[in-house]
């Protein structure tokens, strides 16, 4: 069901904007490789590429029961060869420059999945789909250089206006461009130094202590000739790799025993701690504490006993009285304690602090980013192979682009640990193309985020020869519109907004935004259900009695119902789109998915709602196919002399015109829904007889059948037919207002007191928002029957009436 709304948002956009006269790409692709096609292929003991494909073809199937507007003939499946030699393709030219590469490094594993995850894709510590605790591992792995386009893709942010807000902050965040230090502490007793990267080397003073990731090379120096050290080290690399974790378990360190020089206090020397809180991957993977004011260290500081120094008060506090107990200090003000940096506001102390660490020569000015580049290495079958040569003699060499697509092999045993790649006995072998030696192909697969960041420039010419038609990707990109979850901000929206990017810099295209306007719709929801031993049950294993009493429909034990959450599988609250469109047509459920909430915010599915939604199907369909009125010839001209009661109801649907294309152009589906429930309403009582009313019935329903095509489709062709048009709605043009036959924008609505009318006040129309409820809590009525009472809560029918409760 969270397809459906999906697919209905972005359908309903397609048709208004079709209607209106705009050229509409509405294309539908296949992100069909992955874990969960190789693990669903090994549960039913079938080959991955059958497994997908009889699911494209069951989804295509129901896609095109719902009427969604998609242009099939330009149909890709990520999994076909010829959508993939085209990445590979790409994979190439990014090695060529520079932009793809191999290293040995800490890496993300799922345990479950026995893959290489990206940090994008570790959520609170486990594997964004398994959902398993990650582990650390050093593996060899091929990176793309996203991080070399950090900056841009910050500054990027900026002209996506047509973003939510929380989107941009959420890659904003994610990205993190940091200005700072690096501090080379020289340690006490060695020839070697520990660097550190700082945002605030204006803390220095306050520092207490510094601390190293285990798998830092000096923590790994150490492990070789310290068992404890080891082990330590062991139990960090245990530990999930996210922030979140990261920031709620509890901080453990070990005394390596080493000391570090402070920088600026002759003869003070820092303990040395390898600490699960540090990551190698972010920084240099060491810091140095300031437990004053960082809540992390000072959660460390006193675990350990030590000392807890402030360098920066509040202006307006006494210095001589300022301390830390529970909670750091945070906050901007001056710095104490500090030498020479004393009375300084921060920003002055960075800056003089970094000039001080370049003249001792123990440091420099930096800026960094958390962004780190993107791994796309992932040790399984059913993916994009990469198409990479690996000969003794020559090294790392490129698969010939004559030789494109390396295609995976068909006979593969898929019931082994590993990479069943690496088990093939016949695939990875081949010969270097440079040298003709014994080779061996790469046999890590491609993350399957690759496929999904550059699928929208291949909708654009999906039969070209090259990965698309430069003319063709120029005239269509960026995206005008994209629809999706939220749960995509940090994944494949930044992957994408870098591979265009990237694509740009190789050459490919001139665009480097990939998607203009984004929109992020609310999930789909349902109430729980489990039986008496705690397993939960689908919603049709439940049935309700009078009472609100529930029972298992089999067994008739009772049932416990919990809270209303996002439709899942795992949880079994789903509802099947087939079976709703089996018993009251796609266009119930499109309507449904429209008119109950928001399209930003959560929706409830109910079947009340459904019912609901499916009544009113029946009524617009009664209206046109029963007119209360006879309806005049189709083409009659407007009449040139309209009775006031005639020209009053023209102006009705003139209004309504204005107001569903205005809920349309705002993605207000709902209000749309709403506008348009009305106007049925409206239709429905206009029962006056007359030539002129004829001709404004017929006009009526002509426009509330156009204004409800983009969502009932196939109800409103019906009606179109029905109304005597032999050519389909869906070729017809979106009804236009004029603004001389609107009416009054200006509305008149009842104000209550707990029910009881106590004012009415002219409202400009849809009038709602805080500034309306304090002018209507000022009313001199509402203010007597309130009686000096608070007000519990005010609630807005827009145009109709406001009710306070108190």
């Amino acid at each position: 069901m969270g397809h459906v709304r999906n697919y209905t948002l972005g359908d309903v956009i397609a048709r208004y904007k079709s209607a209106s006269g705009f050229n509409v790409l509405h294309p539908m692709g296949w992100d069909a490789f992955g874990l969960p096609a190789e693990n669903a292929a090994i549960e039913h003991n079938v080959h991955p590429a059958d497994w997908t494909k009889e699911n494209i073809a069951v989804m295509g199937t129901q896609l095109r029961s719902m009427g969604i507007s998609y242009d099939w003939n330009r149909e890709i499946a990520t999994c076909d060869p010829a959508y993939y030699m085209h990445e590979q393709k790409m994979f190439l030219d990014f090695f060529a420059a520079n932009l793809a590469y191999r290293k040995e490094a800490w890496v993300n594993w799922d345990p479950v999945e026995n893959s290489v995850l990206a940090n994008e894709q570790v959520i609170d510590g486990r594997g964004w789909r398994s959902g398993a605790i990650i582990e650390k591992r050093l593996l060899s792995q091929w990176f793309l250089r996203i991080t070399a386009f950090a900056d841009d893709l910050l500054h990027g942010l900026k002209t996506l206006d047509r973003w939510p807000d929380r989107v941009r902050l959420m890659q904003e965040n994610w990205i993190n461009r940091s200005e700072g230090a690096y501090v080379t502490f020289k340690l006490q007793g060695r020839d070697d130094f520990l660097e550190v990267f700082t945002t605030r080397p204006d803390t220095l003073f306050g520092a207490s202590f510094c601390a190293i990731s285990a798998n830092h090379p000096l923590a790994q120096e150490l492990a070789r000739e310290n068992r404890e050290i080891a082990e330590f080290s062991a139990e960090c690399n245990r530990l999930g790799t996210s922030e979140e974790v990261i920031e709620t378990t509890e901080k453990h360190g070990f005394d390596t025993g080493l000391k570090a020089k402070h920088p600026f206090i002759d003869g003070q020397e820092l303990p040395i701690y390898i600490a699960n809180f540090v990551l190698m991957e972010y920084g240099t993977g060491a810091i140095f504490g300031c437990p004053a004011h960082d809540q992390r260290d000072l959660e460390f500081a006193r675990k350990y006993h030590l000392p807890v120094i402030p360098v920066v008060v509040p202006k307006d506090v006494d210095s001589s009285n300022f301390e830390i107990h529970d909670e750091a200090y945070l906050g901007d003000g001056v710095h104490i304690n500090s030498g020479f940096l004393d009375g300084l506001d921060i920003t002055e102390a960075k800056v003089t602090s970094i000039n001080c660490l370049m003249e001792k020569d123990a440091g420099r000015g930096a800026i960094t980013y958390r962004l780190r580049d993107w791994g796309v290495s992932r040790q399984r079958y059913w993916g994009c192979p990469i198409p990479i040569i690996k000969c003794s003699v020559c090294g790392i060499v490129p698969v010939p682009e004559i030789d494109l697509p390396v295609e995976l092999p068909k006979d593969i045993e898929l019931d082994q640990t590993g990479n069943p790649l690496d088990h093939h006995p016949t695939w990875k072998h081949t010969d270097c193309p440079q040298c003709g030696q014994k080779a061996e192909r790469e046999t890590d697969t491609l993350d399957t985020f690759f496929e999904s960041s550059w699928y929208f420039t291949r909708f654009t010419s999906p039969h070209a020869d090259t990965a698309f038609s430069r003319d063709a990707v120029e005239y269509w990109l960026p995206v005008d519109q994209y629809i999706g979850g939220i749960e995509h901000a940090i994944l494949h929206l930044l992957y994408a907004r870098f591979f265009t990017r990237a694509l740009k810099y190789c050459g490919y295209l001139s665009v480097e935004e990939p998607f203009a306007g984004l929109f992020t719709q609310g999930m789909v929801c349902h109430e729980t259900f489990k039986d008496e031993n705690g397993k939960w049950l689908y919603p049709e294993q439940v049935i309700a009695d009078r009472d609100g009493n529930h029972t298992h429909v089999e067994t008739g034990a009772p049932v416990t119902i919990g809270r209303s959450e996002s439709m899942s599988k795992s949880k079994r609250n789903i509802v099947d789109p087939v079976s709703i469109i089996d018993a009251y047509g796609a266009d119930t459920a499109r309507l449904f998915m429209l008119s109950d909430s928001p399209p930003e915010r959560d929706l409830e599915w109910t079947m009340a709602g459904i019912e609901g939604a499916w009544r009113y199907a029946n009524r617009l369909w009664r209206l046109i196919s029963e007119p209360v009125g006879p309806l005049a010839p189709v083409g009659t001209p407007m009449p040139i002399h309209m009775s006031d009661t005639a020209l009053q109801a023209l102006r009705a649907v003139h209004t309504a015109i204005s107001v569903v294309t205005d809920d349309l152009e705002k993605f207000r589906f709902n209000r749309a829904v709403a506008h348009i429930r009305e106007f049925t309403n409206f239709l429905g009582e206009l029962n006056l007889n007359g030539d002129d009313l004829a001709w404004v019935r017929r006009f009526g329903a002509e426009t509330l059948t156009k204004l409800i095509g983009p969502i009932m489709p196939h109800l409103a062709e019906e009606m179109w037919n029905f109304l005597g048009h032999k050519r389909l709605l869906v070729f017809e043009p979106w009804p236009e207002a004029e603004s001389e036959l609107l009416l009054n924008e200006f509305v008149t609505v009842a104000v209550q007191v707990n029910g009881k009318l106590r004012a009415t006040l002219e409202l400009a129309r849809d009038a709602e928002g805080p500034k309306l409820e304090a002018q209507i809590l000022a009313l001199p009525g509402v203010v007597r029957a309130m009686e000096g009472k608070s007000a519990r809560k005010v609630i807005i029918i827009p145009n109709k009436v406001v009710n306070v409760v108190i």
